[in-house]
């Protein structure tokens, strides 16, 4: 049976990309990609519904498309300034609630994927990679990875008040690639990169290609809509050393010590600096996940290592 497709955060390249794909495949009849703003970029064979977060419109495009299949993608990005206002900080769970309950009270809907991010594991993981089942160590200082972890919160609460829905987390490393603007993106784009004295972090990146086809394959997995369920790592294989990534950005550099990072956020929050607060953090944060469980759930892995999308990207710069 043909599946019927929501795709949220149509504005923003991942959604679009998504929405393209998922219109593409022979297995699907129909797409409606929404947000709060219009797309940027060509939808393929998806329908666009613009939605307000702050009426009925989410619950309504939920009900009347009669989906089986929901990819939460966010209705908003991190924001590069660190501030929780607008639909760029708080905007993105209010709408995830809107969604999780037209998916609650959705007799059709079978199948949720949602979007979130590997800064719900904290700071701080030096040595193994992070596994799902380890979870975070501490909770996440910066407002995007609480908002990520307040999604999946919201989002574990969906699953024990419908058990009978097939219900996927991906936890992403960072995007990049030729076609990505983020914080992490920006930051190497800085005309004079900080760095923290002591610490060189690395950095396990997922190309854009490669992200995408990972959310088509889970939204499509297993009959009827009856795909893997649980939380599942996204992200290329290997690691960068930050150091090498500067050193290939070509950008001058200069090493602070950790407490001067209250300065640059400072900065940040006046708006004198496109920098993130999730960014300063993540220039002490050794955190690479491992994407096994992923990989043997669907039975597919990146083309792109982390070298190599990282190296995508630099192309393009």
């Amino acid at each position: 049976m043909s599946r019927v497709v929501i795709v949220t955060g149509a504005a923003r390249y991942v959604g679009a990309r998504a929405a393209e794909a998922l219109s593409a495949d022979p297995g699907v009849s129909r797409v409606v990609a929404m947000d709060s703003a219009p797309p940027g970029r060509s939808l393929g064979g998806a329908e666009f519904a613009a939605v307000r977060l702050h009426d009925q419109s989410v619950g309504e495009v939920v009900r009347e498309s009669g989906a089986d299949t929901v990819v939460h993608l966010g209705f908003a990005e991190a924001p590069s300034g660190g501030r929780r206002t607008g639909a760029a900080g708080g905007g993105n769970v209010l709408g995830t609630l809107q969604l999780l309950d037209a998916c609650q009270r959705s007799d059709a809907v079978r199948r949720l994927v949602v979007r979130s991010s590997a800064a719900v594991y904290g700071e701080a993981h030096p040595g193994a990679p992070c596994t799902e089942d380890a979870g975070a160590r501490e909770v996440p200082r910066s407002a995007y990875a609480q908002d990520a972890a307040e999604v999946e919160r919201h989002t574990a609460a969906l699953c024990r008040r419908r058990p009978d829905l097939s219900v996927a987390v991906l936890r992403f490393a960072s995007f990049i690639g030729p076609s990505v603007e983020s914080p992490l993106t920006r930051y190497f784009g800085l005309r004079v990169v900080p760095t923290v004295r002591g610490y060189d972090p690395r950095m396990q990146f997922i190309h854009q290609d490669d992200g995408v086809e990972a959310v088509r394959r889970m939204a499509l997995a297993g009959p009827g809509g009856d795909g893997p369920d649980g939380v599942f790592n996204v992200a290329a294989p290997g690691s960068l050393p930050l150091s090498q990534c500067l050193r290939r950005v070509g950008r001058h550099r200069f090493a602070l010590p950790e407490r001067g990072l209250k300065v640059l956020r400072g900065l940040s929050r006046r708006g004198e600096l496109d920098y993130s607060p999730e960014q300063l953090r993540l220039l002490c944060c050794d955190r690479v996940l491992d994407p096994t469980k992923l990989e043997r759930a669907i039975g597919w892995s990146p083309s792109y290592s982390s070298q190599e999308a990282f190296e995508s990207f630099l192309a393009a710069a």
